[in-house]
């Protein structure tokens, strides 16, 4: 994943906050939306990509846009730059590459164990069936 690119790919659109703040609610627009293009993007490598647009298929849009929004300071900067960072921090996380499982194997000398377990059990009900 390209930071640099990233930069440049991503589009900021300043909105008005919800909640409580009195007055400043009504005359700033504070919240900043992030809207960055997934599926047209330069930023990673095709494997990565189709990494990231699997783990997030739920967030994006129809279009295949991440949408991300981030209103936590009275500063559209401070909000500019929080926002970034969850985009990276969420990007980052849907591009590792899963483990892959590796089957487990039973010892030889469990399998022998639990059969002769299974034996001893057998001829223990065995024994208690006699027959006149």
């Amino acid at each position: 994943m390209n930071i640099d690119v990233l930069h440049k790919e991503v589009q900021y659109k300043a909105v008005a906050s919800s909640g409580p703040g009195g007055q400043n609610v009504n005359k700033v627009a504070t919240k900043v939306q992030l809207y960055f293009d997934v599926v047209n993007s330069l930023a990673f490598a095709e494997a990565e990509q189709e990494r990231v647009i699997s783990k997030l298929k739920n967030q994006l849009t129809n279009d295949g846009i991440l949408i991300i929004g981030c209103q936590e300071s009275r500063s559209q900067a401070k909000n500019k730059e929080l926002v970034f960072k969850k985009l990276v921090n969420t990007l980052s996380q849907a591009a590792v590459k899963p483990k892959v499982r590796k089957k487990r194997t039973i010892p030889k000398a469990l399998k022998r164990k639990r059969i002769n377990d299974k034996k001893k059990h057998s001829e223990k009900k065995q024994n208690r069936n006699f027959k006149y």
